[in-house]
């Protein structure tokens, strides 16, 4: 019997009927599961508009094998198709303002340090961390890991010298935008003090540091969840403190891999506290004990978790707190995850709904043998 991710569905298609155009005809099709990644995608930065062209290429490696041959517009408009699923016009009109917003930003701003904006292997990261992520394998990786609590990896990341020259281009960015009267877009839906770097000009250094460096670790650790298909993100820094926001309530993140990284400066508090990955499902239901997982920001210092893993900040006390987050996700994975029902690979609490209707099988199973067994003595 079919798994329902395993399942075809009617697709509009374009078929390779010479000229490579869309044919009216509907054909069963179904991205693939696990990326082809012996397939050297196609660049789509010239058609891509409301999406990410990265979106683009990142998704062609799932395409059916049958759609190999086809032509790089039919192909972009068959993708094009199965991201507007979830993809509202609503959602399309919004991110075009936000595209109109960041031009405008990357007009006026005026970097204080040009050398932030190109990823720097050794004046970005310590030694330790640029050397497990060069030699690339499992065994590396693992070697500069803690794994504090399941799923939850920390682990020293960036050098002070770079730390303190984004702290001062964050400043900078304030001033900027303030002499300018621009009101700055908010990071997220619930930090109000902050900046979102990709529309500073961030965008290349921070898509470079999500393929090169968070991939390789992703790959390890959260291939269940998009981990292997990271094609797009969010960079932003938040801001904790006297006059800036003093905590961050329970939520998960918009994401597949969140990295978090504290920058600095002088603080006192600013826990993070984890309580358990849940699915939407699930996102409401109660924490258990071994769930239960406090974490201590230092400057220079990343942690890395599932963005379905639900956290939240307590308040920082005193002095300023600044933290670097990259928000990874996978569109392959947000598709493929519509037709799952089921996340017991990754959801605390569906992996226990899975161990009672085992537990209820194996105990009715046992009763059943056992009133045959006691009949048959009779």
């Amino acid at each position: 019997m079919e798994s329902a991710i395993e399942r075809t569905e009617e697709l509009p298609l374009a078929t390779s009927a010479g000229n490579g155009t869309v044919s009216s005809r509907f054909v069963d099709r179904r991205l693939r599961i696990s990326p082809n990644m012996e397939r050297r995608p196609e660049r789509y930065d010239d058609l891509a508009d409301d999406v990410e062209a990265a979106v683009f290429s990142s998704l062609e490696r799932h395409l059916p094998p049958t759609m190999a041959e086809l032509s790089r517009d039919a192909k972009f408009q068959y993708m094009s198709e199965v991201l507007a699923r979830y993809l509202p016009e609503g959602e399309r009109t919004k991110i075009q303002k936000h595209k109109e917003y960041r031009h405008k930003i990357i007009s006026l701003y005026k970097p204080l340090h040009r050398d932030l904006f190109t990823i720097n292997p050794a004046a970005f990261f310590l030694p330790s961390f640029l050397k497990a992520t060069s030699d690339n394998t499992e065994e590396s990786i693992r070697s500069i890991m803690s794994e504090p609590s399941p799923g939850i990896f920390t682990f020293p990341m960036l050098q002070p010298s770079f730390c303190q020259m984004l702290l001062e281009e964050v400043e900078n960015i304030e001033n900027s935008v303030r002499l300018r009267n621009i009101k700055i877009m908010k990071p997220n839906t619930m930090n109000k003090y902050g900046a979102v770097l990709d529309d500073f000009g961030f965008d290349a250094m921070l898509t470079k540091l999500m393929e090169d460096f968070i991939c390789p670790i992703s790959k390890v650790f959260y291939p269940e969840v998009g981990g292997t298909a990271l094609d797009t993100h969010h960079g932003f820094v938040v801001e904790y403190g006297k006059d800036r926001d003093l905590d961050l309530g329970f939520h998960v993140d918009d994401s597949e891999v969140t990295l978090n990284v504290c920058l600095g400066k002088q603080f006192s508090g600013g826990e993070l506290f984890f309580r358990g990955v849940r699915c939407e499902k699930h996102v409401n239901s109660d924490t258990l004990p071994e769930e239960i997982f406090d974490y201590n920001h230092v400057p220079g210092q990343a942690v890395l978790h599932r963005g379905r893993h639900r956290h939240g900040a307590r308040a920082t006390t005193a002095g300023h707190r600044i933290n670097l987050l990259l928000w990874c996700r996978s569109s392959a994975f947000r598709e493929l995850r519509k037709y799952q029902k089921d996340f017991a690979c990754w959801c605390g609490e569906c992996q226990r709904e899975k161990m009672e209707r085992q537990r209820q099988s194996i105990a009715a199973t046992k009763m059943t043998f056992l009133r045959t067994a006691t009949g048959s003595v009779i």
